[in-house]
C-alpha cells in the first residue's frame, strides 16, 4: 500500500502565496484532479509534490507498507509527464526508451517495442527525437510515465499538444495502464481528468 500525505503544505514566492493550509491524502489506486485557472499554481504544487522544489511550510510525507520513503529513494517511485520537461534530442526513440528502463523497472510484460507501438511511432523508432513534432513528443513523455514501474504518476496538462484523436488516445491509455496506482492531474481541462475520483481547486487554497 502506497500513500502520500501533506499536512498544512504552504508555497509562496516573495510576498505571494502559491497555496496555503492544503491538507490531503492519496492512497493506492485513487486518482486526484487538481484544478484551477492558469496561472493558479497547479504546476507548482505538482513540482513540491515531485520534491523538484521545497514547501514554504508544511510537510509532504511518501509511505509504502506504513515505512516512510526517503528523499534519496523518492524518485524511483514516481513518474512524471509535464510540458515543460525537457527530451534528450540527439536520442532516438528507441535509445531514450533503452536508456530511461535503466533506471526505472517497465510495467510487467512489456517491451521497448510494444511501447513504440502502444505509442503509435513504429516508424520513427530511430528517428532523433529533434525530429518530432511537438504531438509526437508529448504521447513520447506520456508513454515514459505511464510504462514505468512506479507507485504515483504525476501528470501536468497531458494533452499539451495532443489533437483530437491524440487526446482519446490519453484517455485509453491511462484507463487501460493506471491499475492499481496513484495518479494526480493538474489541469483545466475536464477531458484530461474525467477518470478522476477526487478533486481539489487549487484557488480554495490561496
Amino acid at each position: 500500500m502506497f500513500k502520500i500525505q501533506l499536512e498544512e503544505a504552504s508555497k509562496r514566492f516573495q510576498y505571494e502565496w502559491i497555496f496555503k493550509n492544503l491538507d490531503l491524502e492519496i492512497e493506492s489506486g485513487e486518482s486526484l484532479a487538481v484544478t484551477g485557472s492558469n496561472g493558479s499554481g497547479k504546476s507548482t504544487l505538482l513540482k513540491c509534490i515531485s520534491g523538484a522544489i521545497p514547501l514554504t511550510s508544511g510537510k509532504i510525507s511518501y509511505l509504502k507498507e506504513n515505512q516512510s520513503i526517503s528523499d534519496s529513494e523518492w524518485f524511483s517511485h514516481i513518474s512524471i509527464a509535464a510540458p515543460y520537461m525537457e527530451l534528450p534530442e540527439e536520442f532516438s526513440l528507441k535509445e531514450l526508451l533503452q536508456f530511461h528502463f535503466k533506471f526505472k523497472n517497465c510495467i510487467s510484460g512489456f517491451t521497448v517495442e510494444q511501447i513504440i507501438e502502444l505509442l503509435y511511432l513504429k516508424e520513427h523508432a530511430e528517428k532523433q527525437l529533434s525530429q518530432f513534432s511537438s504531438g509526437m513528443k508529448q504521447r513520447v513523455k506520456l508513454g515514459i510515465a505511464l510504462f514505468s514501474e512506479v507507485d504515483l504518476i504525476l501528470l501536468d496538462e497531458p494533452t499539451s499538444n495532443l489533437d483530437k484523436k491524440g487526446i482519446k488516445w490519453y484517455q485509453d491509455l491511462v484507463f487501460e495502464y493506471k491499475s492499481n496506482r496513484t495518479l494526480l492531474v493538474c489541469s483545466n481541462d475536464p477531458r484530461e481528468y474525467e477518470f478522476c475520483l477526487q478533486k481539489i481547486k487549487l484557488e480554495d487554497y490561496k
